[in-house]
């Protein structure tokens, strides 16, 4: 069996959902990410970029846009890692520094993320075998998108994103037979209140030094 079909058999099947390795996999990497992100570290970007990875052999047989949202994907995080490796963002630890978008860098992400959406979907509905579900698909493909450029940029609205998301992934997931993805996509949106916290907080002692050293 060559490693491409092992990573799409079955694992195991749980309350009458078949969770096939390269979905578990994948998205246990995936979650692995969100972590890192939370803390900031620059090893997020890599394990974004192999759970894409492995997330494409998953969706490649039978879900084309979302494979294809996995390249760019993968594209972004390479692109998010040389972003923070350049070290513009450097916090005081060698960590990554957290800020809130200004109002006109938010009025492009949510004009990007509604004009992409129509774009997207426009394209997937011209081509069914591109996704199933055109609509909800374009709308988790431009949102990550959002999501992981806002990360890339350091901007405490990329949790903002990342939940709504969320709130479509799980129900899709579930619906198009990837029960392992539905489950981490709930999982994701408990680590992604906990990060919003985390870097709601930082962005404020970072404008505000009186607040260095204060309890999160």
């Amino acid at each position: 069996m060559s490693a491409v079909s092992w990573l799409n058999s079955e694992a195991f099947t749980a309350f009458g959902q078949h969770v096939i390795w390269s979905d578990m996999i994948g998205n246990t990497i995936g979650l692995t990410a969100l972590a890192l992100g939370w803390r900031r570290s620059i090893w997020t970007w890599p394990a974004q970029f192999l759970a894409g990875a492995i997330l494409f052999v998953a969706f490649a047989p039978h879900l084309t846009g979302s494979a294809g949202k996995q390249v760019v994907v993968m594209a972004v995080a390479a692109w998010g890692f040389w972003q923070w490796s350049r070290g513009r963002q450097q916090a005081q630890d060698g960590s990554i520094g957290v800020r809130f978008a200004t109002w006109r860098e938010r009025g492009v992400m949510v004009a990007a993320a509604a004009l992409g959406t129509i774009a997207v979907a426009t394209l997937f509905t011209a081509y069914p075998k591109l996704s199933w579900d055109p609509w909800p698909d374009a709308y988790i493909f431009v949102g990550t998108l959002v999501a992981m450029y806002a990360q890339a940029r350091g901007m405490v609205e990329f949790w903002f994103a990342w939940l709504l998301v969320d709130l479509v992934g799980v129900p899709l997931n579930f619906a198009n037979g990837y029960a392992f993805s539905g489950f981490v996509y709930v999982i994701y949106g408990a680590l992604v209140l906990w990060g919003m916290r985390d870097w709601w907080l930082r962005s404020r002692r970072s404008a505000d030094p009186s607040l260095e050293g204060a309890p999160a």
